[in-house]
């Protein structure tokens, strides 16, 4: 593929740079400190049309696919690691099940919304005994008379305790214990039995609301159910490759966030009477950085080509992730590295990537896993050899 943006996605990346620069970078220390984000500021990216960019515009979202997608999460992420993050969640796993699966009914009710950038989109996989195992789940959905009684703990969700969060839809074993026998369900906020636990202080992404959320008796109605009661683990895993695209292009971001810091603090910081950046170490650290950025955007943009061709991109896509989260950790901490003792206080920038950097290689299936994605479908193609 060629990896030169076409006009319309300049444009895009223009308007993004434009706006992040604006509205998010000013005050990205600040929310970070205070621990939000303010939702106006979602309401101004559903304006631009950027909170339903993988969702068609027949439900509300502008259908814009994978590569404007990441061309823009690439200028959000930039300025803010936490509102990306919380975008990300909203724009792949917090909406794509419902984009996918759910009824036109479900996608006027709750999608529309979403893509709109009216609320903000969440999902319950994650629980306290189960995170890379996502068939280890325990929460449990009882079909009754009045629907379905949901009973569990999730952790870690993001966005579901936002001033604009509508619901979140989660994973619910409806089977028997030990059977794949799982289903996707929306549970609108304030619904009896649902509640949301205190906010989880994070080593990072400060500003991102994530917390645990309860279920105890709590009563959907069938038509809250998304697609087939029994074939939810397979709903969801269908859905996690794009977002594993879109926490590769956040963690390209971060990494070029990382360098672009690192390049101008070189610039301009002196020692023994010239730029440190005259000096052959930094100027070495500067090029490998530079080198594996421009490594895992092709990684990145060509799982994103493929997602919008139509074509198979598991692959590429745990690539991509893997890859680019790796970056991202290597470059915030050489360019913390650059910026000596200024990059080890929390009033620099740099400190704030830093921090971010590290669940990357974590959320949206950990790198272990990745590998393991990668290595099994290597070895699926190729085959039996044989003697």
């Amino acid at each position: 593929m060629d990896h030169e943006l076409d006009p319309e996605l300049r444009a895009l990346r223009e308007m993004c740079t434009a706006f992040a620069q604006k509205e998010i970078a000013p005050h990205a220390a600040e929310w970070s400190r205070v621990g939000e984000v303010p939702p106006q500021l979602f309401h101004a990216m559903g304006d631009l049309g950027l909170m339903g960019m993988l969702i068609d515009p027949e439900h509300g979202g502008s259908g814009a696919g994978y590569l404007a997608y990441v061309t823009a999460m690439e200028e959000i992420g930039r300025a803010d690691q936490s509102v990306a993050a919380a975008w990300n969640a909203h724009s792949t796993i917090g909406s794509l099940p419902l984009a996918s699966f759910g009824s036109p009914e479900q996608k006027e009710r709750w999608l529309r919304p979403l893509a709109e950038g009216r609320a903000l989109a969440a999902f319950g996989l994650t629980e306290p005994g189960a995170g890379s195992d996502a068939a280890g789940i325990t929460t449990r959905a009882q079909r009754t008379a009045e629907g379905w009684v949901i009973n569990g703990t999730k952790m870690f969700i993001s966005n579901a305790g936002t001033p604009i969060s509508q619901g979140v839809t989660l994973l619910a074993r409806t089977g028997e214990p030990g059977s794949r026998e799982f289903g996707v369900f929306y549970v609108p906020t304030g619904t009896p039995g649902y509640r949301q636990g205190r906010k989880l202080e994070k080593l990072g992404w400060h500003a991102l609301d994530t917390r645990e959320l309860v279920f105890e008796d709590c009563v959907v109605a069938e038509d809250h159910l998304i697609g087939d009661a029994g074939a939810g683990l397979q709903q969801f895993l269908a859905v996690l490759d794009g977002g594993r695209i879109s926490v590769a292009a956040l963690s390209l971001s971060l990494a070029q966030a990382a360098l672009d810091l690192a390049l101008a603090h070189a610039a301009g910081r002196r020692q023994f009477g010239r730029p440190i950046a005259d000096f052959q170490a930094v100027r070495h650290h500067l090029a490998t950085m530079a080198t594996e950025v421009a490594a895992a955007r092709g990684l990145v943009y060509r799982a994103a080509w493929l997602a919008d061709q139509g074509l198979s991109f598991s692959q590429e896509a745990a690539m991509a992730k893997l890859y680019a989260s790796e970056v991202a950790n290597r470059a915030a901490s050489t360019s913390v590295q650059i910026h000596g003792g200024y990059g080890y206080i929390l009033e620099s920038e740099i400190s704030r990537f830093f921090a971010d950097a590290k669940i990357l290689e974590i959320g949206e299936g950990t790198n272990e896993i990745q590998r393991d994605v990668i290595a099994r479908d290597l070895l699926r193609s190729a085959g039996p050899r044989s003697a």
